[in-house]
């Protein structure tokens, strides 16, 4: 088996190198030709996995074709806003009946949409050939790709499907769980990126545990709430892609939606920070994408409302934390109020 890699940062990278260690042969898409030559003879992605081989068994090429032609398995693994694009240009390319395995965690506008169905929506040909399915969880690609032992969730509508990306990922230090529950998994990893906006702000405005305590646990019920009115199921929350993903977002040092709330924190402003930033931090377009279903589905999330006021509107950090600290009072859990 041959499997295509579209986009070499370092998610895309981190799973090559996975895959490559196991014995499949890897075909990894780097987007530009001159980086092309400078990963050639460096040996390792110097970017974004500074310091980590690559194994004989990844090809690199800008030729997408390569990549993508003759392929049982290909992983899409590039910013949610280039998601529609990059699935138009493959589609021209593909033979066969290949798993489609998206691996960026977002949504997008115009219509809203989440990614799994941008990339059916943009593969005409392939539209009923192709399943897609869906890969999120706790997973930094700084650890992945030295090995450190992870789990994973790979979500898709088909059993049979879910599965074969299952054994095709999971490795002695890459456990892979399957979920029918692509809406949840897709939603969990795209909101949590929002609360770890939040989470990094409250970092860099000198708050301690507690603070950070409340505002993940809060955020869960805010994600919970727009997944279940979307068609998720609950439970779907509590796992790797929910609470899990959520905590390593918003707690770790390599979270770039993280970083983005701790430089807001310190006073930096949105456009400061997103250009000294060589990757993508997600959350920045999903507050925006997730402020307007929350009042298409209307659904209470006031954490998401206060970090899109920050984000587009210019409000003040300060005033974020009191509109949420002085809200008015409520029961913590709605189906155990007190009667």
């Amino acid at each position: 088996m041959e499997i295509g890699v579209i986009g070499a940062g370092s998610w895309g990278t981190a799973l090559a190198i996975q895959m490559a260690n196991k014995g499949y042969a890897v075909n990894l898409w780097v987007r530009r030709e001159e980086y092309l030559n400078i990963v050639l003879a460096a040996g390792e992605n110097i970017d974004y996995l500074p310091g980590i081989p690559l194994p004989p068994l990844i090809t690199l090429t800008t030729d997408l074709e390569k990549v993508v032609k003759g392929k049982s398995l290909l992983i899409l693994s590039v910013p949610s806003h280039a998601v529609a694009e990059i699935s138009r240009s493959i589609d021209h390319f593909i033979t066969g009946k290949p798993i489609i395995v998206n691996t960026a965690k977002g949504l997008v506008e115009g219509p809203l949409q989440r990614l799994s169905q941008v990339i059916f929506h943009n593969l005409p040909k392939n539209q009923t050939n192709c399943p897609v399915a869906v890969l999120s969880g706790p997973n930094h690609a700084e650890e992945v790709s030295r090995f450190i032992p992870t789990a994973t969730v790979a979500a898709a509508g088909q059993k049979y499907v879910a599965e074969q990306v299952q054994d095709i990922l999971m490795t002695p230090n890459f456990r892979v769980y399957t979920n029918p529950d692509v809406t949840g998994v897709e939603l969990g990893g795209a909101l949590k990126n929002i609360i770890a906006i939040g989470s990094g702000a409250c970092e860099g405005m000198g708050y301690g545990d507690n603070t950070r305590a409340a505002l993940l646990t809060r955020g869960l019920v805010e994600i919970t709430r727009l997944g279940q009115a979307m068609g998720a199921r609950s439970a779907t929350f509590s796992g790797l892609t929910g609470i899990g993903d959520l905590f390593v977002t918003c707690t770790s040092v390599h979270s770039r939606n993280r970083y983005v709330g701790l430089m807001l924190g310190q006073g930096k402003s949105t456009e400061e920070i997103t250009a000294s930033m060589q990757m993508v931090a997600e959350g920045i377009k999903t507050a925006k994408a997730a402020y307007i279903l929350s009042r298409e589905h209307g659904v209470n999330m006031p954490i998401t409302d206060e970090v899109f006021a920050i984000l587009y509107e210019g409000r003040k950090l300060n005033e974020a934390v009191s509109n949420l600290m002085q809200r008015a009072k409520t029961n913590e859990i709605e189906d155990m109020a007190f009667q």
